[in-house]
Protein backbone atom coordinates (compact mmCIF):
# COMPACT_ATOMS: atom_id res chain seq x y z
CA UNK A 1 0.00 0.00 0.00
CA UNK A 2 1.30 3.43 -0.97
CA UNK A 3 0.60 6.68 0.83
CA UNK A 4 -0.11 9.34 -1.79
CA UNK A 5 0.40 12.98 -0.78
CA UNK A 6 -1.29 15.02 -3.50
CA UNK A 7 -0.34 18.64 -4.16
CA UNK A 8 -2.09 20.66 -6.86
CA UNK A 9 -0.63 23.53 -8.83
CA UNK A 10 -0.95 27.30 -8.70
CA UNK A 11 -4.18 28.79 -7.34
CA UNK A 12 -5.57 25.40 -6.28
CA UNK A 13 -5.97 23.53 -3.01
CA UNK A 14 -6.70 20.06 -1.66
CA UNK A 15 -10.20 20.28 -3.14
CA UNK A 16 -8.73 19.84 -6.64
CA UNK A 17 -8.22 16.12 -5.89
CA UNK A 18 -11.80 15.39 -4.81
CA UNK A 19 -12.49 13.16 -7.84
CA UNK A 20 -9.17 11.29 -7.60
CA UNK A 21 -8.96 10.43 -3.91
CA UNK A 22 -11.90 7.95 -3.81
CA UNK A 23 -10.33 5.81 -6.56
CA UNK A 24 -6.98 5.63 -4.75
CA UNK A 25 -8.60 4.73 -1.44
CA UNK A 26 -10.88 2.15 -3.06
CA UNK A 27 -7.73 0.40 -4.30
CA UNK A 28 -6.38 0.22 -0.75
CA UNK A 29 -3.95 3.13 -0.86
CA UNK A 30 -3.73 6.14 1.41
CA UNK A 31 -4.54 9.49 -0.19
CA UNK A 32 -3.82 12.82 1.47
CA UNK A 33 -4.64 15.90 -0.60
CA UNK A 34 -2.79 18.93 0.73
CA UNK A 35 -3.53 22.64 0.55
CA UNK A 36 -0.38 24.75 0.52
CA UNK A 37 -0.14 27.84 2.71
CA UNK A 38 -1.81 30.95 1.31
CA UNK A 39 -4.29 29.06 -0.87
CA UNK A 40 -7.90 27.84 -0.68
CA UNK A 41 -8.77 27.03 2.95
CA UNK A 42 -5.35 28.39 4.02
CA UNK A 43 -5.82 31.71 2.27
CA UNK A 44 -4.28 34.60 4.19
CA UNK A 45 -1.35 32.57 5.55
CA UNK A 46 1.94 34.21 4.45
CA UNK A 47 3.85 31.88 2.15
CA UNK A 48 7.01 31.67 0.12
CA UNK A 49 8.38 28.68 -1.73
CA UNK A 50 10.20 27.26 1.28
CA UNK A 51 6.95 27.56 3.26
CA UNK A 52 5.37 25.27 0.70
CA UNK A 53 8.25 22.81 0.92
CA UNK A 54 7.82 22.71 4.69
CA UNK A 55 4.04 22.27 4.32
CA UNK A 56 4.69 19.01 2.49
CA UNK A 57 7.40 17.75 4.84
CA UNK A 58 5.24 18.59 7.87
CA UNK A 59 2.25 16.70 6.43
CA UNK A 60 4.34 13.56 5.96
CA UNK A 61 5.88 13.78 9.42
CA UNK A 62 2.66 14.77 11.21
CA UNK A 63 0.87 11.72 9.83
CA UNK A 64 3.99 9.56 10.29
CA UNK A 65 3.60 8.32 6.73
CA UNK A 66 5.83 5.64 5.21
CA UNK A 67 5.98 4.34 1.64
CA UNK A 68 5.20 7.89 0.55
CA UNK A 69 4.49 8.85 -3.04
CA UNK A 70 4.62 12.62 -3.43
CA UNK A 71 2.56 13.90 -6.37
CA UNK A 72 3.18 17.46 -7.53
CA UNK A 73 1.07 19.03 -10.27
CA UNK A 74 2.18 22.06 -12.31
CA UNK A 75 3.84 24.65 -9.98
CA UNK A 76 3.74 22.14 -7.09
CA UNK A 77 6.41 20.03 -8.74
CA UNK A 78 8.92 22.58 -7.48
CA UNK A 79 8.19 22.30 -3.73
CA UNK A 80 7.42 18.58 -4.05
CA UNK A 81 10.81 17.93 -5.66
CA UNK A 82 12.55 19.68 -2.78
CA UNK A 83 10.41 18.02 -0.10
CA UNK A 84 11.14 14.59 -1.60
CA UNK A 85 14.81 14.73 -0.69
CA UNK A 86 14.00 15.98 2.81
CA UNK A 87 11.75 13.12 3.90
CA UNK A 88 14.51 10.55 3.56
CA UNK A 89 13.61 6.88 3.61
CA UNK A 90 9.91 7.66 3.98
CA UNK A 91 9.90 8.30 0.22
CA UNK A 92 9.00 5.59 -2.28
CA UNK A 93 8.61 7.73 -5.39
CA UNK A 94 7.97 11.22 -6.69
CA UNK A 95 5.40 11.82 -9.41
CA UNK A 96 5.75 15.05 -11.32
CA UNK A 97 2.32 15.53 -12.89
CA UNK A 98 2.71 17.73 -15.99
CA UNK A 99 4.75 19.92 -13.69
CA UNK A 100 7.68 22.21 -13.40
CA UNK A 101 10.72 20.59 -11.77
CA UNK A 102 13.04 22.38 -9.37
CA UNK A 103 16.53 23.49 -10.33
CA UNK A 104 18.89 24.61 -7.58
CA UNK A 105 18.98 28.41 -7.39
CA UNK A 106 16.17 28.85 -9.93
CA UNK A 107 12.62 30.01 -9.26
CA UNK A 108 9.38 29.02 -10.95
CA UNK A 109 9.24 32.43 -12.61
CA UNK A 110 12.85 32.38 -13.81
CA UNK A 111 12.17 29.24 -15.84
CA UNK A 112 9.74 31.08 -18.11
CA UNK A 113 10.99 32.05 -21.60
CA UNK A 114 11.17 35.73 -20.64
CA UNK A 115 13.11 34.97 -17.47
CA UNK A 116 10.08 35.67 -15.31
CA UNK A 117 9.50 39.29 -16.27
CA UNK A 118 5.79 38.86 -17.00
CA UNK A 119 5.06 36.79 -13.89
CA UNK A 120 7.03 39.16 -11.66
CA UNK A 121 5.28 42.23 -13.08
CA UNK A 122 1.88 40.60 -12.64
CA UNK A 123 2.65 39.81 -9.00
CA UNK A 124 3.80 43.38 -8.37
CA UNK A 125 0.64 44.77 -9.93
CA UNK A 126 -1.63 42.53 -7.84
CA UNK A 127 -0.53 43.12 -4.28
CA UNK A 128 2.05 40.33 -4.14
CA UNK A 129 -0.17 37.65 -5.68
CA UNK A 130 -0.34 35.92 -9.04
CA UNK A 131 -3.89 36.85 -10.03
CA UNK A 132 -6.78 34.63 -10.98
CA UNK A 133 -7.39 33.62 -14.59
CA UNK A 134 -10.61 33.47 -16.57
CA UNK A 135 -12.35 30.51 -18.16
CA UNK A 136 -10.54 30.98 -21.47
CA UNK A 137 -7.27 30.01 -19.76
CA UNK A 138 -8.54 26.42 -19.53
CA UNK A 139 -9.66 26.04 -23.14
CA UNK A 140 -8.11 23.23 -25.18
CA UNK A 141 -7.39 20.96 -22.21
CA UNK A 142 -10.19 18.43 -22.55
CA UNK A 143 -12.34 20.02 -19.87
CA UNK A 144 -16.11 20.35 -19.88
CA UNK A 145 -17.78 23.68 -19.19
CA UNK A 146 -18.73 22.36 -15.75
CA UNK A 147 -15.15 21.35 -14.98
CA UNK A 148 -13.86 24.74 -16.09
CA UNK A 149 -16.44 26.45 -13.87
CA UNK A 150 -15.20 24.40 -10.89
CA UNK A 151 -11.64 25.46 -11.59
CA UNK A 152 -12.52 29.13 -11.96
CA UNK A 153 -14.81 29.24 -8.93
CA UNK A 154 -12.45 27.33 -6.64
CA UNK A 155 -9.22 29.14 -7.46
CA UNK A 156 -7.57 31.70 -5.19
CA UNK A 157 -4.78 34.17 -6.00
CA UNK A 158 -1.38 32.52 -5.62
CA UNK A 159 1.25 33.86 -3.16
CA UNK A 160 3.81 35.56 -5.37
CA UNK A 161 6.87 34.86 -3.23
CA UNK A 162 6.47 31.12 -3.83
CA UNK A 163 6.94 31.78 -7.55
CA UNK A 164 9.94 34.10 -7.30
CA UNK A 165 12.00 32.49 -4.51
CA UNK A 166 14.73 30.09 -5.71
CA UNK A 167 14.66 26.37 -5.14
CA UNK A 168 17.28 24.79 -2.88
CA UNK A 169 18.39 21.23 -3.66
CA UNK A 170 20.93 19.30 -1.60
CA UNK A 171 21.65 16.78 -4.35
CA UNK A 172 20.92 16.31 -8.06
CA UNK A 173 17.23 15.86 -8.85
CA UNK A 174 18.06 12.92 -11.09
CA UNK A 175 18.96 10.86 -8.03
CA UNK A 176 15.33 10.75 -6.89
CA UNK A 177 13.14 7.80 -7.90
CA UNK A 178 10.68 9.66 -10.10
CA UNK A 179 7.99 9.36 -12.75
CA UNK A 180 7.17 12.29 -14.97
CA UNK A 181 3.57 12.20 -16.22
CA UNK A 182 3.14 14.19 -19.44
CA UNK A 183 -0.37 15.29 -20.33
CA UNK A 184 -0.05 15.24 -24.08
CA UNK A 185 -3.12 17.15 -25.30
CA UNK A 186 -1.78 20.18 -27.16
CA UNK A 187 1.77 19.84 -25.79
CA UNK A 188 3.03 16.27 -26.23
CA UNK A 189 6.72 16.59 -25.39
CA UNK A 190 8.40 17.23 -22.01
CA UNK A 191 10.62 20.29 -21.75
CA UNK A 192 14.37 20.06 -22.23
CA UNK A 193 15.06 19.96 -18.47
CA UNK A 194 12.73 16.99 -17.99
CA UNK A 195 14.01 15.25 -21.13
CA UNK A 196 17.52 15.37 -19.71
CA UNK A 197 16.39 13.94 -16.37
CA UNK A 198 14.61 11.12 -18.21
CA UNK A 199 17.96 9.96 -19.63
CA UNK A 200 18.95 8.85 -16.13
CA UNK A 201 18.21 5.40 -14.75
CA UNK A 202 15.93 6.57 -11.91
CA UNK A 203 13.36 8.53 -13.93
CA UNK A 204 10.46 7.14 -15.96
CA UNK A 205 8.01 8.75 -18.39
CA UNK A 206 4.26 8.12 -18.46
CA UNK A 207 1.59 9.81 -20.57
CA UNK A 208 -2.04 10.79 -20.20
CA UNK A 209 -4.24 11.58 -23.18
CA UNK A 210 -5.64 14.78 -21.73
CA UNK A 211 -4.72 18.37 -20.88
CA UNK A 212 -2.95 20.08 -18.01
CA UNK A 213 -5.62 19.52 -15.32
CA UNK A 214 -6.15 15.72 -15.40
CA UNK A 215 -7.58 15.59 -11.87
CA UNK A 216 -10.63 17.30 -13.38
CA UNK A 217 -10.67 16.03 -16.96
CA UNK A 218 -9.63 12.40 -16.35
CA UNK A 219 -9.70 11.67 -12.59
CA UNK A 220 -10.34 7.93 -12.88
CA UNK A 221 -7.60 7.48 -15.49
CA UNK A 222 -5.20 9.57 -13.42
CA UNK A 223 -5.86 7.49 -10.31
CA UNK A 224 -5.35 4.29 -12.29
CA UNK A 225 -2.06 5.57 -13.66
CA UNK A 226 -0.85 6.50 -10.18
CA UNK A 227 -1.73 3.02 -8.97
CA UNK A 228 0.13 1.44 -11.89
CA UNK A 229 3.19 3.55 -11.13
CA UNK A 230 3.49 2.06 -7.64
CA UNK A 231 2.48 -1.50 -8.57
CA UNK A 232 5.48 -3.84 -8.86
Amino acid sequence: MAEFVLVAGARLGAWAWDDVVPHLRAAGHGAYPLTLSGLADKRGVPAGQQTHVQDIVTEVERRDLRDVVLVGHSYAGIPVGQAAERIGDRLTRVVFLDSAVPADGESFASMWPDGGAEVTASIAENGGFWPLVGAAHFDGHGLTDEQIARLVDGSTPHPGASLTEPAALARPLGELPATYVKCVLGDPEPGDDVAELLTGDRWRLAELETGHWPMFSRPRELAQLLIEIVTP
